[in-house]
């Protein structure tokens, strides 16, 4: 069977005009657990639900009980409901798959046999063993894979929340309300339900997100390294607080902004060359993400290639350090904000 789009299977699961097998999977994990959670809605409203809808979850999965409810008649209905939520085929036992495996070939025509993963993260281009699920899966059944929204659909989404909750969202807020927190919709809600709270009714202003939201890790990062690179000293060590406020661990940050720098030096390299910064998408990973170069070559205007080597040095130092010395990590990360400060300054200077 063909993959369906979002919107077909909205469509098809809405009037209950489901055949077979399903499986739904991708990095927007809160929309599938919110398909999730109005497919059941609507199946729960059929007679004799309690036994026509029957739950599994994928930790711990005997298939025989899987089989057992899926070979199971519907009781005065055309179909009958078996969902699996987080289904995990790299750990499941040999045995237990195969017998999944045997289920899938043979599922009954009155039964819909259901796999939703609404907070598993799997990588079906490198495992082995995703590769043939989906393979299986595609011959027997129907894939809905669950992408994360981008750019305008975003923002609309985002608007439309607001407005539910009688608040107003302009598109450009949203866009800055998205820079600010990701794009990951469940944290984007939350801080919107946040934001709705403490304005209560009215425009949610771009002043109000600033104050309210809580921004993401690669934002704050972002923030610090432009704070870094043009010498400012209070900023840095007060984005440096907040991360620790909102327990950001010291490696995650250190790789964050180590890429931040890695990002400058490559432009500066780039840009004494005589090339465009654009040009580095053909060599390195920055498709779709094309503004961390615009960014970089922004920021890097400040320091010289010989500067941004010094820094990518001490980051270096740092990550050995964190992960083999026995110094505290605040101490080690306030160390390195003052070593990056100082490379900055001196070239301001000189």
């Amino acid at each position: 069977m063909p993959e369906l789009t979002e919107a077909q299977w909205k469509k098809a699961a809405d009037r209950l005009e489901l055949d077979g097998l399903y499986f739904l999977y991708g990095e927007e994990k809160y929309l599938i657990a919110a398909y999730l959670k109005r497919l059941l809605k609507k199946a729960s409203e059929q007679p004799f639900a309690d036994f026509n809808v029957q739950r599994f979850s994928g930790d711990g999965l005997l298939a025989d009980k899987v089989a057992d409810a899926a070979e199971a008649l519907p009781m005065m209905a055309e179909k009958k409901y078996v969902v699996i939520t987080d289904l995990d085929v790299e750990k499941l036992p040999a045995r237990e798959l195969s017998k999944l495996y045997e289920l899938v070939e043979n599922l009954p025509e009155t039964t819909v046999l259901l796999v939703f993963q609404p907070t598993l993260e799997m990588d079906v281009k490198k495992s082995a063993a995703w590769k043939k699920w989906l393979t299986v899966v595609k011959k027997q059944g129907t894939v809905v894979e669950v992408r994360p929204r981008e750019g305008a659909e975003l923002e609309r989404l985002l608007c439309a929340y607001a407005e539910k909750r009688g608040c107003e969202l302009s598109r450009q807020d949203a866009a800055f309300l998205i820079s600010q927190c990701g794009k990951e919709l469940q944290t984007l809600f939350h801080e919107l339900d946040k934001l709705c709270a403490y304005i209560g009714k009215g425009a949610i202003t771009r002043a109000a997100i600033d104050r309210v939201a809580v921004k993401n890790l690669e934002t704050t990062v972002f923030l610090l390294s432009k704070a870094l690179v043009s010498a400012q000293y209070d900023k840095a060590y007060s984005l440096l607080d907040l991360l620790y406020q909102q327990r950001e661990e010291p490696v995650a940050v250190l790789a964050v902004l180590s890429s931040a720098y890695v990002d400058l030096y490559r432009v500066r390299a780039c840009v004494q060359g005589g090339h465009s910064p654009a040009e580095l998408a053909n060599y390195f990973p920055y498709k779709g993400k094309e503004f961390r170069l615009k960014n970089a070559e922004r920021d890097m205007k400040g320091l010289s290639l010989e500067k941004l080597r010094e820094s990518l040095e001490v980051l270096l130092e740092t990550d050995i350090g964190l992960k083999s010395s026995r110094t505290g990590d605040r101490i080690l990360m306030e160390k390195l904000i003052a070593r990056l400060l100082l490379i900055a300054e001196k070239e301001r200077i000189t």
